[in-house]
């Protein structure tokens, strides 16, 4: 039977009741242990400007002096993040900094449950590949990303996704079940995008190129007979990259 890993984490969080929940958590979960508690960002950057480590920060974003999200953006080296906070509005930051997940505060055991299992999930892959130097290019990246829908935070798998497309300041997020309405531009999503085979075809359209059907008439048709234009000033590219799949 596999041993499921025991990780070490800690927590950064200035409200003393969210640390102690945090904590009392952690005690119930066989894969986790804490190594430290911290109630302030300073005294965290302290702790790992020092050389210590950690496999899983549990984050609070709003701190005083320092806020969670300033103190990752000043590591170097930061472990995995499961950002909490009582607010939704910094999505789209966290989205920038690849946290592994986000817990809106209050939360409950199932909850931080299943936030501890993607940390697991993330902390397992490099040691997937360390076993064999050829399988790093190749290990599976994690395919779910948030993003914030009206006022909420949402988990959408992007292996799912069809194509983006843009409608003025917001995009429209196209699956094969559903579509999400984000506040955000096309600028600025085609730049926080951390995937490859999502490509720009034309300035109202991002396309996911493992979706992509046919090529007929200009367009790149993807399930459901969903037609997606290809500009012009975009097909040297789309094409040369089409040739790689």
């Amino acid at each position: 039977m596999a041993t499921v890993p025991v990780l070490t984490c800690a927590i950064i969080d200035d409200e003393e009741i969210n640390r102690l929940t945090l904590e009392h958590y952690i005690s119930l979960t066989d894969s986790l242990q804490l190594v430290t508690s911290l109630d302030d960002a300073l005294q965290g950057l302290n702790y790992f400007r020092a050389g210590n480590k950690v496999d899983v920060l549990f984050l609070d974003v709003q701190m005083p002096q320092l806020n969670g999200l300033d103190l990752l953006r000043v590591l170097s080296d930061p472990p995995i993040v499961i950002l909490t906070t009582a607010h939704e509005d910094f999505a789209v930051d966290a989205f920038d900094l690849r946290v592994t997940d986000y817990l809106v505060k209050p939360f409950d055991y199932a909850r931080f449950s299943r936030a501890v299992q993607r940390a697991l999930q993330q902390h397992a892959t490099p040691a997937t590949a360390a076993g064999s130097p050829a399988a790093a290019p190749t290990a599976p990246p994690d395919n779910d990303l948030f993003v914030k829908v009206n006022n909420k935070m949402v988990r959408i798998n992007f292996d799912e996704v069809l194509y983006i497309e843009a409608l003025s300041d917001y995009v429209i997020i196209v699956t094969d079940k559903q579509k999400y309405i984000v506040y955000t531009t096309m600028k600025a999503l085609d730049a926080r995008l951390p995937f490859d085979h999502f490509v720009r075809v034309h300035r109202s359209y991002i396309l996911n190129m493992r979706r992509i059907e046919a090529i007929e008439d200009g367009a790149a048709v993807v399930p459901g007979g969903n037609h997606v234009p290809i500009g012009k000033s975009y097909q040297e590219a789309f094409f040369r990259k089409l040739n790689r799949i």
